[in-house]
């Protein structure tokens, strides 16, 4: 795992995810104002659709110009995952408990986080794209949770 991956992984850890559930988040996102409209938006066919396309072109793109290191792919996930997902564990299971929240939000942030560090593990030949856009919003302490309008027009959703 490359330095700057474990650099990531740090800074997630040293964030305060979700302290910043609700509070304004800006024009360039659209905002939800409830844990109950977050988990509608996030459970969406649609944002699933999305994450997984994003995901798809981001290989494709290694595939057809780094072919060599789309090789290690799975060996690499792993490893972050190792590591993500137990943190994952800790920062949600609060926010779950005092919410009440389904499994689908977990699966969701376990998601993004461990493709948010993938990016950094692949940056060097490939530009960082929309997981680190999303992870910027969980170390900013907001959910991103959906896609409001056509994608690339329209806006990030957030809690």
């Amino acid at each position: 795992m490359y330095s700057r991956t474990i650099a990531r992984i740090e800074k997630l850890e040293k964030a305060s995810w979700f302290s910043r559930i609700g509070v304004a988040a800006g024009a360039s996102v659209a905002a939800v104002s409830s844990w109950p409209e977050a988990i509608t938006c996030c459970d969406t066919k649609e944002w699933t659709d999305l994450r997984q396309e994003m995901l798809n072109q981001y290989g494709v793109y290694i595939h057809q110009h780094h072919r060599e290191r789309l090789q290690d792919w799975n060996e690499r996930i792993q490893a972050i995952k190792k590591l993500t997902e137990p943190l994952v564990e800790r920062k949600t299971a609060p926010v779950i408990r005092e919410n009440a929240l389904p499994d689908i939000f977990r699966t969701r942030v376990r998601f993004d986080v461990a493709i948010f560090c993938m990016e950094a593990e692949y940056d060097d030949i490939c530009p960082p794209g929309f997981f680190t856009r999303l992870g910027s919003w969980y170390l900013d302490g907001h959910f991103p949770c959906g896609w409001w309008g056509l994608f690339p027009e329209g806006k990030l959703i957030v809690y």
